[in-house]
């Protein structure tokens, strides 16, 4: 995946590659992931400007993919109301000049970037790419991964697991846990119906000018066991897992499985005994998340990351002006008080295309015809000990 565009530009751009050719995709499906980005309490004002749906313009024909690169545009629709300030060929100077960013915000990238691009004497050149804004180009291409995913019967459910200081689900969570998740609740909670106290919470710090983190949680369920490798390091598929979820803006931590829980244990409380039950090789417990040595066992897949407070603060946060030299507090730019209701679909969209991309590295095949017959096979050669779910679709 590669993703390219501004927050306030014209339009975000995903190119996806190494898809199989033949593979039929639903439009209907990738909107309704990116309309979940756009949901949740606490969001800002820019989304009510915005209506994300895909534009697809390679890669596809008559619904299928052809092979090539798949390339799909989210518009921004809020581009008519900057256009002159981020036009890419001549900007309007004195308008760009009001929107300039002198003073960096904590915690965001206005500084860093800054420095590493010589920029600091406009942050903006940074911020319009580190903004958030940039997942709903991540969120088009997880959709697609999404179904490609669901034709072998793998599937998501996730949900915020605490909002601030107040815990909604305590521990990783199982996929029975997040059974109840309503994605159109206010939160996108286990617990749809006693989400009022989130609710008030996130209008509390609104109104001090404050913002919120939080937890989120994913389960996987339907993964094979083999994927991934135990060889080398940058092959191991908790570590590609952890890298594309840490990627995510705000994400500051994330746990596979029990992780935090079993650090403080001692081994034998620690790991997932073997029986041999109906599906054949299973587990007493589920402390590993589906992981051991970089390669999926079997179980459901379980991750949780961990997103700190949103940087951007209507009260501001102290700073210095780098064109001055005076400390003041840092402008306000528009941005939402909590995100964190948006967080589990953005979760799941950059799990989908880490397991995707095992999937296929594991069956091969150009053609979707091809990776489905190596699908059979595989399943056929590890049926002694796993069997799917759910049938082949």
């Amino acid at each position: 995946m590669l993703t390219g565009g501004e927050s306030h530009g014209p339009k975000l751009t995903t190119i996806l590659e190494g898809l199989p050719a033949g593979l039929p995709l639903n439009r209907a499906s990738i909107d309704e992931m990116l309309r979940r980005r756009q949901h949740g309490f606490g969001r800002g004002g820019r989304q009510r400007i915005e209506h994300d749906t895909v534009e697809v313009t390679g890669g596809l024909r008559n619904g299928r993919t052809l092979g090539s690169p798949l390339v799909m545009h989210v518009e921004n629709r809020d581009w008519a109301n900057w256009s002159e300030v981020m036009d890419p060929w001549e900007v309007d100077q004195s308008k760009a000049g009001e929107r300039s960013v002198t003073r960096p915000r904590p915690g965001h990238a206005d500084y860093s970037g800054g420095v590493a691009t010589d920029q600091l004497e406009d942050q903006r050149n940074v911020l319009e790419r580190a903004s958030a804004r940039e997942t709903a180009a991540r969120v088009a291409a997880g959709a697609v991964c999404c179904q490609l995913l669901e034709r072998f019967g793998i599937e998501m459910r996730s949900a915020a697991l605490a909002l601030g200081s107040h815990t909604i689900l305590e521990g990783a969570p199982t996929w029975e846990d997040l059974a109840g998740v309503d994605p159109a609740s206010p939160l996108v909670t286990p617990r749809p119906n006693d989400e009022e106290p989130l609710v008030e919470a996130v209008r509390s710090v609104r109104d001090e000018g404050e913002t919120l983190g939080g937890v989120v949680g994913l389960v996987v369920r339907g993964m094979p066991p083999g994927l991934g490798s135990y060889v080398h390091w940058d092959r191991k598929l908790d570590g590609c897992l952890a890298q594309a979820i840490t990627s995510i803006p705000s994400v500051k931590a994330v746990a596979l499985g029990e992780g935090l829980e079993v650090s403080r244990r001692v081994g034998s409380l620690a790991h997932d005994p073997f029986i041999l039950g109906e599906n054949g090789l299973e587990r007493t417990s589920n402390y590993a998340g589906g992981l051991e040595g970089g390669v999926t066992n079997g179980s459901d897949l379980v991750l949780r990351a961990f997103f700190k407070p949103i940087s951007t603060l209507r009260r501001g946060l102290p700073s210095v002006d780098l064109e001055t030299g005076e400390p003041g507090n840092t402008v306000w730019e528009r941005s939402d008080v909590t995100a964190i209701g948006a967080a589990p679909v953005i979760l799941e969209s950059m799990a989908a295309l880490i397991l995707a991309d095992a999937l296929l590295e594991t069956l091969g095949g150009q053609a979707i015809a091809d990776v489905d017959t190596s699908w059979e096979t595989y399943c056929a050669r590890v049926a002694r000990w796993w069997t799917p779910k759910q049938k082949f679709q």
